[in-house]
């Protein structure tokens, strides 16, 4: 008796484009790969891509008043070359790590630094504003690829004994990029041009990708999802013929495609009726019709992820005790990190401070976040739990954002302030995603890492948005201070909803 086997389809142009050379995994030289200490040499690596994403994140806010001036645009133009990004990310974060497990985490994290490193470069080259800003939409797919394998590569890359370590090396490269881009960003855009804000990638690309090449091990060499652990740097050259099985096998699995269109463009709404009314440019009728489809939008995709097979917000999974309020504290507290990194360089130069001196100023805020998310635990009692950890740091937050409420704006009063903001954001940060971690059944930590990466960029894309809105309508002082006044009320309702719920497990 014969057993038969259904025919094996020819091959897509993207089967056989994924199965070319031009997408395999290379091994590392003989050398690194037997070294002992070698996956420091992967982890130094993934740390450059870190490094990069958060320093491109913190140093765009401060080129706004320069791209305004250049290109003769209101700053609700001007701020989608930082809102284009996020949403790209959004958009792409879930099925890029899909293709990953088709691809390799390797060839993937490789190619993100290519495609970072030219639309920079082309970013920095941009004659036009609408031209940078779709040279930021392609960096943004760059950025999804990094993004989307770095802590699959740290996890995969280092013996067990070794994993915690190496992810407070990525934390503290992450903490250096966020707490480097506001006085990189003031003293490029003051001493040399905003063209430098992007073109810095540049190079720092090129070496990620002769690092990765040499340093970092092969994660997928036969089409077949990766083991845990390194692979091994010389396993034999895969068929392309696997390549083309698994992209079947992607296909069949039902990957949620209208769910991730239905997201992107009910966040795309929101975000555009927020700029019309920040001064955008529309039709009078455009922030009632935007805010109606998004709603509408928002809707279907309830219902969608609802029958999806495999859902990119599993409503099972955020249903979860412990899962949707940590959720909304992680959107809470990326808004409430990213929201002072936009609005402190439009107050403090409307208050006449050089932009160099208030990229300097505004980096405080991030290098305190960096300090109290890497060491600032162990200053806590070690018997508090990490939901207490996550209420202290909400209101230590929405604290220094009150200071910077009622003190006269200047270079001194955010000098005092934005430590004690960024400090507390360090404390709540770490400790809610550990709670939605934990929340999260161990078999769907990729889906529940997947939506907490999705959160953080929206909430760092409301955070760009808020700040330009409340200027708009009532100017840098004032507007600035109501601004302020509702991130105190978002830290406050941080402070409610960080915990609960806590007391779960995962099983």
């Amino acid at each position: 008796m014969t057993t038969e086997h259904p025919a094996v389809r020819p091959p897509s142009l993207g089967g056989r484009l994924l199965g070319s050379r031009l997408f395999a995994e290379h091994p590392r030289p003989r050398g690194v790969a037997g070294w002992r200490y070698a996956h420091w040499l992967a982890v130094g690596t993934v740390c450059l891509g870190a490094f990069l994403g958060q320093l491109t994140a913190s140093i765009t806010a401060l080129v706004f008043p320069a791209l305004e001036r250049h290109f003769d645009a209101g700053p609700a133009t001007v701020e989608w070359v930082a809102l284009a990004y996020l949403l790209v990310l959004v958009a792409l974060l879930a099925p890029v790590g899909r293709l990953s497990d088709l691809v390799g985490r390797k060839t993937m994290y490789l190619w993100g630094f290519a495609v970072f490193a030219a639309a920079s470069l082309g970013a920095g080259l941009a004659g036009g504003l609408w031209v940078l800003v779709g040279c930021r939409a392609v960096q943004a797919l760059g950025g999804a690829m990094m993004q989307a394998n770095s802590v699959a590569l740290v996890a995969r890359g280092v013996p067990e004994r070794a994993m915690r370590g190496a992810l407070g090396v990525q934390a503290a490269a992450q903490g250096l990029g966020l707490a480097l881009g506001p006085t990189l960003g003031g003293l490029l855009v003051q001493h040399a041009s905003w063209r430098w804000a992007f073109w810095i990638n540049v190079p720092i690309g090129l070496l990620g990708i002769v690092a990765g090449w040499f340093l970092l091990p092969r994660t997928h060499p036969d089409g077949r999802p990766a083991a845990a652990g390194p692979l091994p740097d010389r396993a034999p050259r895969q068929a392309v013929g696997g390549r083309w099985a698994a992209l079947g096998r992607v296909r069949e699995g039902g990957f949620d495609l209208a769910g991730l269109l239905l997201l992107a463009g009910a966040s795309g709404a929101l975000l555009l009726a927020l700029s019309s009314a920040s001064g955008l440019p529309l039709p009078g009728w455009a922030p009632p019709v935007l805010l109606l489809t998004a709603a509408g939008l928002a809707v279907a995709l309830a219902r969608q992820e609802q029958r999806a097979e495999r859902p990119i917000i599993a409503p099972g999974l955020v249903n979860t005790p412990g899962v949707r309020p940590g959720l909304a504290v992680a959107l809470l507290g990326y808004l409430l990190l990213f929201c002072p990194l936009v609005l402190g360089p439009m107050m403090l130069t409307a208050a006449g401070v050089p932009i160099a001196r208030a990229g300097l100023v505004i980096t405080l805020l991030p290098a305190a976040f960096a300090l109290a998310a890497t060491a600032g635990g162990r200053l806590l009692p070690a018997s508090w739990p990490d939901g207490a950890r996550c209420r202290w740091g909400a209101g230590t937050a929405g604290g220094g954002l009150a200071l910077l409420a009622v003190l006269p704006a200047g270079a001194g009063a955010a000098a005092v302030a934005l430590p004690v903001v960024g400090f507390g954001l360090g404390l709540l940060l770490p400790a809610n995603n550990a709670l939605v971690m934990r929340a999260v059944p161990a078999e769907c930590s990729a889906v529940g890492g997947g939506m907490v990466n999705m959160v953080r960029s929206l909430g760092t894309a409301f955070g760009t948005a808020l700040p330009v809105l409340g200027v708009h309508l009532a100017g840098p002082a004032t507007g600035g201070r109501a601004v302020l006044v509702t991130l105190v009320a978002l830290a406050g309702l941080a402070v409610l909803l960080g915990g609960r719920d806590a007391g779960v497990r995962r099983t």
